[in-house]
């Protein structure tokens, strides 16, 4: 299978954006990545960098022409914060990615979009994608992310062959969100969280998330699955397809990283109460932090989420090449201190 020569990844800088660019570099494709802020690490590997915000169409334009593919990582993500910000990068971003690909004749767009877009209170157990749109999101940040993967998938044209997927909390080395948000969570030796941590999540190491896109991008770009099957206009879920509680997951992390902690419940009801007073103190002083409490973070802590990936098996031929349990080892060496 021949893989596009010049690949744009947007988000470039990001933690996945990052993994995404090395593993090009490594199989020898032309990469340039676009981001409002400069990377060394780019620059060792080779990437060509084009500065700019998805929100400035020039300088999307500029970073387009004269690639046969785009991979579309960057995103404002978060759990809380009004909806204006998160509406200019992930769905006008978007709409302006899409907008330059047509114009500059791109054949191929791999959306990273999130697991969330279908997310609800009640959870999602075993979810596939014909798990509708909630008919309403608990924060700004799946609502919009749900918006730019519809504006994806109906741009899907024999000229141009689009596709997204649903990764759902990446985690590895580096991880700049996710093992933070739990360190911050430990008092003392305690785990904070609310809920019991008994519900059922699935997660995604960055390895996983990385191959996902690159085995997405060449079906894609050849236009159809190993079978001979399109693969184009679909959403597909992402993850490790290992399921486990969540209070296992997070102590597991957590050791792996050296801080070691138990989980503490905190009663979820007084936990949705905190929420709803934050978000009224945002709201009344025009706050807006996007890694505040939230009625959305609170829902996706105690409900389960995990996923059937049948569909991304079959049509890109994706399977994790990295288990959960190789992941923490790796997550251990990383993170070991140096002697």
């Amino acid at each position: 299978m021949t893989g596009p020569e010049r690949v744009l990844v947007t988000g470039g800088t990001g933690f996945l954006g990052t993994e995404i660019c090395r593993r090009l570099i490594a199989r020898g494709t032309e990469t340039h990545s676009f981001s409002r802020r400069p990377s060394m690490a780019l620059s060792r590997l080779g990437v060509h960098q084009h500065r700019g915000d998805l929100a400035d169409l020039a300088a999307v334009a500029r970073a387009v022409a004269g690639c046969d593919a785009v991979i579309h990582t960057a995103a404002l993500a978060g759990v809380s914060g009004p909806a204006r910000p998160y509406w200019l990068t992930n769905v006008y971003g978007t709409r302006n990615v899409l907008r330059q690909c047509r114009i500059h004749a791109v054949r191929t767009l791999v959306h990273t979009s999130t697991a969330s877009v279908v997310f609800c209170p009640a959870g999602l157990e075993y979810a596939d994608e014909t798990t509708p749109y909630p008919t309403r999101h608990l924060a700004a940040y799946p609502r919009t992310k749900a918006q730019a993967e519809q504006l994806v998938l109906a741009a899907n044209r024999p000229a141009l062959a689009t596709c997204s997927l649903r990764p759902h909390i990446i985690w590895g080395p580096g991880d700049p969100h996710f093992l933070p948000a739990l360190r911050r969570a430990v008092v003392g030796r305690r785990l904070v969280m609310p809920g019991d941590g008994f519900n059922l999540v699935d997660t995604t190491h960055l390895r996983t998330a990385a191959h996902a896109h690159l085995v997405a991008l060449d079906r894609l770009h050849a236009r159809h699955s190993a079978d001979g099957q399109p693969v184009a206009g679909r959403a597909y879920f992402i993850a490790q397809g290992e399921p486990r509680p969540l209070r296992l997951i997070v102590t597991l992390l957590m050791a792996a990283a050296g801080v070691p902690a138990s989980w503490l419940s905190a009663p979820a009801r007084l936990a949705r109460a905190a929420a709803t007073a934050r978000e009224t103190a945002a709201l009344l002083t025009g706050t807006s932090g996007t890694r505040e409490l939230s009625h959305f973070l609170i829902a996706e802590l105690t409900s389960p989420h995990w996923f059937n990936l049948t569909a991304a098996r079959q049509n890109l031929g994706f399977s994790p090449p990295i288990s959960f349990a190789e992941g923490l080892g790796q997550l251990h060496d990383a993170l070991r201190p140096r002697t």
